[in-house]
């Protein structure tokens, strides 16, 4: 099946070298069938391994509501060496995030998450959040006149199940679109006007290649419903 007949684009190639390839994963698409696949029977890995025509080992993982940088290996050993670069928190992963509410300049984040259902153990975990920009909309909200919005940047130091959305619930600056951890009177405010995805985005990673030890670095482009939040506050496209 093409990628068309399959009804989701997968995606382009940001960076491809014989070892290793950064995709741009569409917004909706599951990365591989695991227990919250719920039906799915569509996967990001089976159409990359249609594409490539050989194995490939995925290094980590975006939900499937979340857009952007995905990294995978083409060799096991390859594969290894990435994973454990990832462990060491070598790698720079940052995210575009709309949240409700205008948050404080910089926040650094240090708030232990359990590993999702079936995983009550919480572990220490950290992000960094730094907002890039504001807005507001014309929606009634908690007797003002007007809704406020803003544009950050995420980088998670740790890797948790969910992190980014579930420490935005913490911070109360709920993640737009989030239909399990946001609020679902702003994520009507944004359909409302024609956005219907959650706006998270894997913008950037950077890492340094495990076998020649060059700076690998990849930009993935906001898509077609991210640019469209973009345009309700008038935000500047490059902003990352």
């Amino acid at each position: 099946m093409s990628d068309s007949e399959s009804g989701h684009d997968i995606g382009g190639v940001l960076y491809q070298d014989a070892d290793l390839a950064i995709i741009d994963k569409p917004a909706g698409l599951m990365v591989h069938d695991s227990k919250l696949a719920r039906g799915e029977t569509e996967f990001l890995a089976d159409r990359l391994r249609e594409r490539f025509g050989r194995p490939i080992f995925l290094i980590h993982r975006l939900d499937r509501a979340t857009s952007g940088c995905l990294l995978i290996a083409f060799d096991r050993d390859v594969a290894s060496a990435l994973g454990r670069t990832f462990m060491s928190r070598e790698v720079e992963k940052d995210y575009l995030a709309i949240c409700r509410g205008w948050p404080e300049p910089q926040i650094d984040l240090d708030y232990a998450l359990d590993g999702g259902p079936g995983k009550p153990e919480k572990r220490a975990a950290s992000t960094r959040f730094t907002r890039l920009a504001t807005g507001e909309l014309p929606l009634p909200s908690a007797g003002f006149s007007s809704s406020r919005y803003a544009l950050l940047r995420c980088r998670p130091e740790t890797g948790r199940f969910r992190q980014i959305r579930r420490h935005l619930k913490h911070l109360s600056h709920h993640l737009i679109g989030d239909s399990s951890h946001g609020d679902g009177r702003h994520n009507r405010n944004f359909r409302m006007h024609g956005v219907h995805r959650m706006l998270l985005h894997a913008v950037r990673l950077s890492f340094l290649h495990p076998l020649s030890g060059a700076r690998i670095e990849a930009i993935a482009p906001l898509d077609a419903e991210f640019r469209r939040a973009f345009a309700l506050f008038d935000w500047d496209e490059s902003l990352r």
